[in-house]
């Protein structure tokens, strides 16, 4: 059913399961994983050595599950744009996020990135809490 699935994280613990299941989906279903971090651009370079690092994690653990993974880390100051365009550039079939990240802004139910995904993908979105 899925055969290219973006997964968005940012570190967070929601993300962090949505990584964990989403890479699970993956295996079963036999899809290719894009792994997309989005970094403000006036982070520092210790804040983007730990992204590279978050990333290097993930794309470790999709490997011993025998899951094919390309990471993506860019700087953006919106977020759900990247989502949704590298979504639409992969050609994936599913976005796989967390319901709140470590953004401080958030709406009353779901993080401010994770409703805009929602609002603005063209592909299904699953919310992992």
């Amino acid at each position: 059913m899925f055969r290219n699935i973006l997964i968005a994280t940012d570190g967070s613990e929601f993300a962090g399961r949505a990584v964990t299941s989403a890479l699970s989906l993956a295996k079963s279903e036999g899809a290719k994983v894009f792994v997309v971090l989005v970094d403000a651009p006036m982070h520092a370079g210790q804040i983007k050595q730990e992204a590279k690092a978050l990333l290097n994690r993930v794309a470790a653990e999709a490997k011993a599950a025998n899951v094919p993974c390309q990471t993506i880390q860019v700087d953006h100051d919106q977020p759900h744009q990247v989502i949704c365009a590298t979504a639409k550039d992969k050609n994936c079939d599913l976005i796989v996020l967390g319901s709140h990240g470590r953004g401080r802004i958030t709406t009353a139910l779901l993080g401010s990135v994770t409703n805009a995904v929602l609002r603005h993908a063209a592909c299904p979105v699953l919310v992992w809490r």
